[in-house]
């Protein structure tokens, strides 16, 4: 029996995201969902797995009327399987924020980069002059990357800030592009770029994953495994679990 995942995200607002706990939880736990469901003011980010009916309901309930009143008509949703059940519990979460960047200035739900599709960014990467950036963290960026993408050295997103004022500069960086696992990091860092002062801002949509899903080996661009949070610890092309990958120690919790 192999189990059923979705990875989603949506940037949106929800002043009542407390209000949203409760119900969110409960419709999970109804159907023996298993995984980690982030609610913030600022929106929407989870990982879950249970069966193919479980996650059908999932997603049926978060994209219409139901628990969120149609807000979330933009969610980025990655489906994927697993040999056996990837989480070991239930943790729906309320937050400041979904992805910890810790700019309360940074404000995703107004204004973020260019979305790029996975079967318009290899051409991007042509691009010259373009300055490619990996979003992650250290030891995820060592299992795998782009080639030639810089690599800010962070062992938490909330470096990424550090990383900017020390690195880049908005009169000589024009062109920057950026991907993550599965493109919240890098909208967030899109984001924070803007108001920056960076005029062309790029990220990858739908993330790596979106990506690996996609893109065929014979045409891809990327080097590695994808490492994911959960007990497969990394994804290859076709987000086939790789149980080959190194299993080092995980750095706490996913920023994804």
């Amino acid at each position: 029996m192999s189990f059923h995942v979705v990875a989603f995200y949506q940037f949106v607002r929800l002043p009542d995201c407390a209000a949203l706990q409760a119900p969110v939880r409960q419709f999970c736990a109804d159907r023996r969902l298993t995984g980690t469901l982030l609610l913030a003011p600022e929106g929407i980010n989870g990982t879950l797995a249970g069966s193919a009916a479980a996650i059908d309901a999932l997603i049926a309930a978060l994209t219409g009327p139901g628990l969120f009143g149609g807000r979330l008509d933009n969610l980025e949703l990655k489906r994927s399987t697993a040999a056996a059940m990837p989480f070991g519990r239930l943790k729906v979460r309320v937050k400041r924020e979904i992805v910890a960047l810790g700019d309360p200035a940074t404000d995703p739900t107004r204004r973020v980069g260019t979305y790029v599709e996975p079967a318009d960014w290899n051409a991007l990467l042509a691009t010259p002059d373009l300055v490619l950036i990996d979003t992650r963290n250290a030891f995820e960026v060592a299992m795998g990357s782009f080639d030639g993408a810089l690599d800010p050295g962070t062992e938490r997103f909330s470096q990424f800030r550090d990383f900017v004022s020390r690195t880049l500069d908005p009169r000589t960086h024009r062109k920057v592009a950026m991907f993550c696992t599965g493109g919240i990091r890098c909208e967030k860092a899109s984001a924070y770029m803007l108001s920056q002062g960076f005029d062309t801002v790029y990220h990858l949509k739908g993330g790596i994953l979106k990506y690996l899903e996609q893109v065929p080996t014979e045409a891809s661009r990327w080097s590695g495994d994808c490492f994911v949070f959960d007990e497969r610890v990394a994804l290859g092309h076709g987000l086939v679990e790789r149980p080959d990958a190194a299993r080092g120690q995980r750095k706490g919790q996913s920023d994804e």
